[in-house]
């Protein structure tokens, strides 16, 4: 009895240990380095489904930044497999539009335990995981475009100033946003807030493996961070999972910096 009674007091001291770690948060990346001068703008067009004029128009008034890079950062929650969350720090680095690179850190006792490095370049998807590699899956490169534009939520003036973008008018709260992919197209269903007019969540069908999912990118608080109205806070959800991988708490965000060195580095 004496010896079970070791072990459990042993157990119970590596899980209390573990929990403690849990609940350290990371120190964030470095600040990335800030851009010159002041955004150039350009009217807010004119025809736009109503909720999505309303919601341009609660963000920026009547001028719509032209944005052609950001670099966002923060702090996360995260459950990269299994039922563990972490805390972890992450930097998406983004050529709007065109390109990105993740850098996502989990952490314990805000040491770094697991690295995860995604780009999505010229179309091609990598995926380094300590895990394996996955690199320009066609299915990957599906889902890394819908991230791609899922995250520049943090800066939406990109959906009006990117032709290669179309709003939809669905009904008062709600609208579509078609994307391209390759030689086709991708298509969000946007919601928004009737109170605020501002975007509530984002979805899609994305894969995830071998199968098309319903993946949601739900925004749960909109702040103000170097200069612009963005949201803040937000969960990723898979539907067959039925609560966030993740939640993303933004503290900086970057606009029009140069991002061709970091998109460069593997």
């Amino acid at each position: 009895m004496k010896i079970i009674y070791r072990i459990a007091l042993v157990l119970g001291g590596i899980a209390l240990l573990g929990w403690l770690g849990l609940r350290v948060k990371p120190a964030p990346f470095a600040a990335f380095a800030k851009p010159l001068g002041t955004l150039e703008t350009v009217p807010l067009p004119t025809g736009l489904p109503a909720p999505v004029a309303r919601f341009y128009r609660a963000l920026y008034g009547e001028s719509i930044p032209v944005i052609h890079s950001a670099v966002i950062s923060g702090r996360a929650s995260i459950r990269p497999v299994g039922p563990i969350t972490f805390p972890a720090r992450f930097r998406f680095t983004h050529l709007a539009g065109r390109d990105y690179r993740h850098d996502i850190e989990a952490t314990v006792f805000g040491l770094s335990v697991l690295k995860v490095k995604e780009s999505y370049i010229a179309g091609s998807s990598r995926q380094e995981m300590p895990w394996g590699t996955v690199e320009n899956d066609p299915k990957a490169n599906q889902a890394a475009n819908l991230g791609l534009w899922a995250e520049a939520i943090r800066f939406p003036a990109l959906f009006l100033t990117d032709s290669r973008t179309a709003w939809g008018a669905v009904d008062d709260v709600t609208a579509t946003l078609s994307v391209p992919f390759e030689a086709t197209r991708e298509t969000f269903i946007v919601r928004f807030d009737p109170a605020t007019h501002l975007v509530r969540s984002l979805e899609a069908m994305r894969f995830k493996t071998d199968h098309k999912i319903l993946w949601m990118n739900e925004v749960r608080a909109w702040d103000t961070v170097g200069g612009q109205r963005v949201p803040t806070q937000g969960d990723v959800t898979w539907m067959d999972d039925g609560k966030p991988w993740a939640t993303f708490n933004v503290e900086e965000i970057v606009l029009n910096a140069d991002v061709q060195q970091s998109l460069g580095g593997k």
